[in-house]
């Protein structure tokens, strides 16, 4: 049996440039933007009840652990002030001297 080499694919998620944290009666929900155009959206892995300050801190947890684990690179959380109650918006931005690792690194 011959066996294909493997090729290596881009990841299917975009580095993240922005999220949208929205409090709601059935949990705390997320959508963020990439920075290819791409768009996703889910659910946080909180209890409903999670004080809002630890629903971002997990969203910017969720953000960073993305960007390291698909690009291997890091990025930086930053949350606007408070606009609308139960909302909120960050900027994400590739950390300082941090560039993504290219789709061909490691071969």
């Amino acid at each position: 049996m011959v066996r294909r080499k493997k090729e290596k694919k881009r990841p299917s998620v975009g580095i993240p440039k922005g999220i949208v944290l929205l409090a709601t009666p059935d949990g705390w929900r997320h959508s963020v933007l990439a920075m290819e155009g791409a768009m996703f959206c889910g659910r946080l892995d909180v209890p409903i009840n999670t004080d809002p300050q630890d629903a971002r801190a997990a969203a910017t947890a969720m953000v960073t652990g993305l960007a390291r684990d698909f690009h291997g690179t890091n990025v930086e959380v930053n949350w606007a002030p408070l606009q609308e109650p139960w909302s909120w918006t960050a900027q994400v931005t590739l950390a300082i001297g941090n560039e993504p690792a290219s789709p061909d690194a490691g071969d």
